[in-house]
């Protein structure tokens, strides 16, 4: 995005997103049959395989551990025996928790009944995974399965909506000094906007680094990041939350029991392991899961070039395609990104197809991916972003503060209250919205 200015005012030269109009039948016949197919025996191999790598980080750990003494190895000063064993630790937790995120994801494909044909078996499944991961099964698959049928809808998405100018307390939208697309701004408004929204580094990266590590359970606890109209105190766990049926209550009481079980667990643990065993070997990895969780699916739906609809433009196609594909852990070179992919399969590089599809297993996605992705080139719609990783969250952070109050189609403005993207209709019509919008 280059950009310049003239007489006190910004301008910067926009990306241009075509809005698309495929129907579903469009994607999906793109896609070979045999992808949909199902198996819960291929399945759960995957679920050995996770189990199996995380066994052996910790089998080679507590191996290595062992052998950091005078009576193995001779380091130069006795305290870099303790920075040695730390280190060790840190690197375990690091690895257990991304190959755990791999079992966060086979639970997920439970709760879209992707991982076998049976339901019982999918719930079953899903439950004691995700319980066993802190996580209220249920609860989040009622609630992520309509993120699913909303994807950037601005009323209707769960999860990771925009907050807009009036609900930040900005400055009110001045035609006269500032584009409502976001390609010009006089240095006064941009002035106020910085000032009312912060625009430091370091405010930026404390901001990125609490939302890696809090984001996940403060959306669960208090729908921090989810949708903007629903009331205060709104969490996963109460059975009378606004997101729930009826018909849905002993569904999300028997995630309770999950998650009390879980505590239960941790807890009984402490008492006979010891708090340190148990941070060491579950709680830190564990952290790491949630890390990842949030860095991805952050990074899968949050980005200046993605369109968010209101509901006169929002359409299931349209919000299954404002997601991006990303490689994670890609910006660290190929053999990083490879293991990053194996490791959470393929959740982060097969993004798009499982919004255009859920029930597709990840085994399948990889082929279904690549056929989808040539449909979509054909429609001149790209949606691959960069690699995955902390350095793009602080980017997107950076870039992404919010959205105007005005308008249908809407994308992110910075600080500086400049967006790097504007819509385009790729058949000639116009938005009802009263703006004026390019034509492709």
């Amino acid at each position: 995005m280059s950009d310049g200015s003239e007489k006190g005012v910004t301008t910067v030269k926009q990306n241009v997103c075509v809005i698309p109009d495929l129907t579903i039948k469009d994607l999906l016949s793109a896609i070979p049959a045999h992808c949909f197919k199902r198996s819960a025996l291929r399945s759960s191999l995957y679920i050995v395989y996770d189990l199996v790598v995380i066994s052996g980080i910790y089998k080679t750990a507590t191996y290595l551990d062992s052998l950091i003494s005078p009576e193995h190895i001779s380091l130069p000063h006795p305290l870099l025996y303790p920075a040695a064993r730390l280190s060790l630790w840190a690197g375990y937790s690091f690895w257990t928790g991304l190959f755990a995120t791999g079992l966060w994801v086979i639970a997920h494909e439970c709760g879209h009944q992707a991982f076998s044909e049976s339901k019982l078996i999918n719930n079953s499944v899903g439950w004691v995974l995700h319980s066993a991961l802190g996580v209220p099964y249920h609860s989040w698959r009622i609630t992520h399965a309509k993120h699913h049928a909303s994807t950037g809808h601005m009323t209707q998405d769960q999860v990771f909506v925009p907050k807009t100018r009036s609900q930040l307390g900005l400055p009110s939208f001045d035609p006269t000094k500032e584009d409502i697309l976001g390609s010009s701004v006089s240095d006064e408004v941009m002035k106020e906007l910085k000032e009312a929204l912060g625009d430091s580094p370091i405010g930026a990266m404390l901001g990125a680094a609490t939302y890696l590590l809090g984001g996940w359970p403060a959306y669960l606890i208090r729908n921090a990041s989810g949708q903007k109209r629903y009331p205060k105190g709104t969490n996963h766990f109460n059975p009378d939350a606004v997101m729930f049926a009826p018909h849905q209550r002993d569904s999300i009481v028997l995630s309770d029991i999950g998650i009390v079980l879980w505590l239960a667990g941790i807890t009984g643990s402490v008492y006979t392991f010891g708090f340190w065993t148990v941070f060491r070997l579950y709680l830190v990895p564990y952290l790491w899961v949630n890390h990842w969780l949030v860095l991805i699916t952050f990074l899968q739906h949050t980005d200046p070039l993605l369109p968010h609809y209101r509901a006169s433009e929002f359409s299931f196609p349209r919000g299954a395609l404002a997601t991006l594909d990303r490689n994670l852990l890609g910006g660290c070179g190929s053999i990083m990104g490879w293991i990053g992919a194996q490791a959470t399969h393929g959740i982060s590089e097969t993004h798009v197809l499982h919004h255009v599809s859920s029930k597709i297993p990840h085994y399948n996605a990889w082929e279904a991916s690549d056929a989808l992705r040539k449909r979509l080139g054909q429609a001149g719609i790209k949606l691959e972003g960069a690699p995955g990783g902390w350095g793009e969250v602080y980017r997107v952070f950076k870039e992404c503060k919010f959205v105007e109050d005005e308008g249908n189609i809407l994308f992110y403005k910075n600080a500086s209250g400049l967006a790097a993207t504007r819509p385009a209709f790729a058949d000639g019509s116009a938005s009802d919205s009263g703006i004026e919008i390019d034509k492709i």
